[in-house]
């Protein structure tokens, strides 16, 4: 992937103060038994109520391989930590697929060669038509 080459990464962000709240609000809310924690279950109804959407067995098993054994769930911490990096990824793609959708003028679902030298003629002029080309076909001799 072009973006991944060229080194962009998401953006630290912060959470507003109400975004926050909300958050640790969620948390109290699924912290059923006030434990002061999330089980796997109670965290799946977290993200729902955050994301809408419940987490695949995957990702809830990378979440709680990721908590400390010692404790009997995800702490309000480690539970707004995992949320706001979920956060800045959905920030990112949605940036993404904002580039694309501004670079694809035709509405199409996929840019064309010409699409993507326009765009770069926009954003980098000077670069060499040579470079678009490697980055369009996914070549890796990225010297000038």
């Amino acid at each position: 992937m072009f973006f991944s080459q060229a080194g962009a990464r998401p953006r630290m962000w912060e959470a507003s103060p109400s975004e926050h709240k909300k958050w640790v609000e969620v948390f109290k809310a699924c912290d059923e038994e006030n434990k002061g924690c999330l089980s796997r279950e109670n965290f799946k109804v977290a993200v729902v109520m955050l994301f809408g959407y419940k987490p695949s067995k995957i990702e809830a098993d990378a979440v709680m391989s990721s908590v400390d054994p010692n404790t009997s769930g995800i702490l309000l911490k480690e539970f707004l930590d995992i949320v706001r990096k979920k956060k800045e990824a959905q920030l990112y793609r949605n940036e993404i697929r904002h580039i694309f959708t501004a670079f694809d003028r035709h509405y199409r679902g996929y840019l064309t060669l010409e699409d993507f030298k326009k765009a770069f003629k926009q954003v980098a002029p000077k670069l060499s038509e040579r470079i678009i080309l490697e980055v369009f076909s996914g070549t890796n001799n990225f010297q000038e």
